[in-house]
């Protein structure tokens, strides 16, 4: 193996590595909030009660998000739909990062702009892309 495939091979497992990190991470956050996704949904809904969100989004955004993130994390797992679901995901993180600006919980907000790299990252390597269902696709 020559070293210009060599470096290939690093950036296509790097990539498929860091794919399955945020996928799995994102799914076990979903899942984990729905055995007690009412009492969630509540929390959120009063966290935002102070914001000029108004509380019935707040609530249903509330009770979305853990489905949403399930489905991103899982579909990120089998490398699905990457386009689509990374944009999503991004979308969703643009979502929170608002949220979390109007609460001014700038800790939180600075762990949220990481996961906002770790998407792009991922969009902008799609190429690298050997080990998903999208390359099998191809």
């Amino acid at each position: 193996m020559g070293i210009e495939e060599d470096r290939d091979l690093d950036r296509s497992l790097a990539r498929a590595l860091l794919r399955l990190a945020l996928g799995l991470n994102l799914l076990v956050h979903g899942l984990v909030r729905v055995p007690a996704l009412g009492k969630f949904a509540d929390g959120l809904t009063r966290a935002f009660s102070a914001t000029i969100v108004p509380a019935p989004l707040a609530h249903v955004f509330a009770l979305c998000l853990p489905f949403a993130e399930a489905a991103i994390g899982l579909l990120l797992i089998l490398g699905l739909w990457q386009r689509m679901v990374l944009s999503a995901g991004t979308l969703l993180m643009i979502a929170l990062v608002f949220g979390t600006a109007l609460q001014q919980h700038w800790d939180i907000l600075t762990q949220q702009m990481v996961y906002v790299l770790l998407y792009a990252a991922l969009l902008t390597t799609r190429s690298w892309d050997r080990w998903s269902l999208d390359a099998r696709r191809r």
